[in-house]
Formats: C-alpha cells, structure tokens, sequence
C-alpha cells in the first residue's frame, strides 16, 4: 500500500513539474540521481553475487544470497538440460532419416546388382561363370579384363619417334 502511494505522489509531482519549464531541469536531475543509485545497487548486487564485498553482511544475508544464487543455477541448468534434450531429439530424428536412407540405397544397390546378373547371364549364357562373387558382403565384378601391352616403336615416316599404347 505504501508503495502505491509513493507512486501516485511522484508521479503527480512529475506532472506538475513537466508544466513548468524551471522545474523540468529539477525534475531531470532527479531522474539522473535516482537512476545513479540503481545502477549503484545493482553494481553492489552483482560484485556480492560474485562473491565479492561480503564483510559486513550478516549470516542471514549471506544465505539469502546464497539462496538466490542456487536458484539462478536451478533455472541455468534447467534451459541447459532442455538445450541439450531438444538437440539430442533433432540428432536421434536425422540419425533416423540417415538410416531410413540407407535402407533405400541397400535395395537399390542390390537390385541394381540383380539386373547386372541377369544382363549378363542374358548376354554370355547360364554356362559362364558369373562376375558376381560377394566377399564379406560387398559385390565383386569380374568384367572381361582389358589388357595393355606396350609395343615396339615403330619408325615413322617423319622425324619424331614415339612409342603407342596398343588396345587389345
């Protein structure tokens, strides 16, 4: 109740000092000082918060600063618990997709491998040995090989003499 009425009387004065010019210089020099010794408050607050400046407090003053500082870390470590669960939900959902993914490209793959088989047994014949071997579950293809031999120079009509590569 007090309060209440400490704010009615300042602010008609601030009302009434806001009309005359001469006062509005008072009133803002007012404001200046009233805000000076907050921001003088809170220095002090926060220099006994970080544990500095405490002589002079009593034992109850030092537990209610106590109390404020376990609370201030209850509600730090509540939006760090939160921050770490919400990340951990979003990993666990594209871990999920990555898999999923992966499950698609198994099928593909290995239907991509079924119709090389086939293709190949359509075009050599069943009596041909298959290309596809699996070893430790990864497909082996064993194309015809393409063999590269390196001939003998041949001499050329011109002056420059270069050895070819030969495809067989």
């Amino acid at each position: 109740m007090k309060s209440v009425i400490e704010r009615y009387t300042k602010a008609k004065e601030d009302q009434q000092q806001l009309l005359n010019p001469g006062s509005e210089i008072k009133f803002w020099q007012r404001e200046a000082a009233t805000l000076r010794q907050q921001l003088g408050d809170l220095q002090e607050n926060h220099r006994k918060l970080m544990g500095e400046e405490l002589y002079g407090l009593s034992v109850k003053d030092l537990q209610r600063i106590e109390e404020q500082l376990e609370l201030s870390l209850r509600g730090v470590r509540m939006k760090k618990e939160q921050i770490l669960s919400d990340e951990i939900q979003q990993l666990s959902r594209k871990g999920q997709l990555i898999h999923e993914e992966n499950i698609q490209l198994y099928k593909k793959v290995k239907l991509i491998e079924q119709q090389n088989k086939d293709l190949y047994t359509k075009a050599y014949g069943a009596e041909n040995h298959s290309p596809f071997e699996v070893q430790s579950g990864l497909a082996l293809y064993d194309y015809a090989p393409i063999q590269l031999q390196l001939s003998q120079p041949r001499p050329q009509s011109t002056s420059t003499q270069s050895s070819e590569l030969v495809w067989r």
